[in-house]
């Protein structure tokens, strides 16, 4: 039994109304369409083009970067929720102010005890006064001297010593005290 077709209208195309794979004329076998083949190469193109694009370094993707590849920042997403009516009530903030009660430090001016090692301007780095010291900061013997300047010449000393053991040195208000491989000095008077 063979069933009269309509035939094709001006908006249809060749194929008529049913498409390609329908029947050409009274009488003709369908014909097998091959539109699957052409839309089957071009998403198996698309596949190949999108994995080429994704993977632009042109090596195989194994999971993990590579070796030299720095990771990129990561977006933080910061959520925030308004109480609502059913929300228990938050807990009150205390604030308890307490006052800092800073350490006592040493007074400035000048110091009533020093290194052993070391020039020392008396009245500005020291204090004025006799101090004392336990001796040579080793085996060579420890050396003081006072001066009227820091010039370092022969005429501005006042006075010297090398001690063996402890000793003593009163020191003026202006002069300037010179101390090498001495234990510390410590003011006694």
């Amino acid at each position: 039994m063979t069933f009269p077709q309509p035939s094709p209208q001006p908006d249809q195309g060749a194929h008529g109304a049913f498409g390609p794979g329908a029947p050409t004329g009274p009488g003709q076998p369908a014909r097998r369409s091959r539109g699957w083949l052409k839309y089957g190469a071009v998403a198996l193109v698309s596949l190949f083009v999108g994995v080429g694009i994704g993977n632009s370094d042109g090596s195989a993707d194994s999971g993990k970067g590579a070796p030299d590849a720095k990771a990129a920042p990561q977006p933080t997403v910061t959520v925030t929720r308004t109480a609502e009516a059913g929300d228990p009530e938050p807990a009150p903030t205390v604030t308890k102010t307490v006052t800092a009660k800073p350490k006592k430090t040493q007074e400035s001016g000048p110091a009533d005890s020093f290194s052993g090692e070391g020039e020392y301007v008396v009245g500005e780095d020291i204090k004025a006064g006799t101090y004392k010291t336990a001796g040579p900061d080793g085996g060579f013997g420890c050396y003081w001297e006072r001066a009227k300047n820091a010039s370092g010449e022969f005429d501005a000393i006042i006075a010297n010593n090398n001690l063996q053991g402890p000793g003593r040195v009163t020191l003026n208000q202006g002069e300037y005290f010179k101390t090498n491989r001495c234990q510390e000095w410590k003011r006694v008077g």
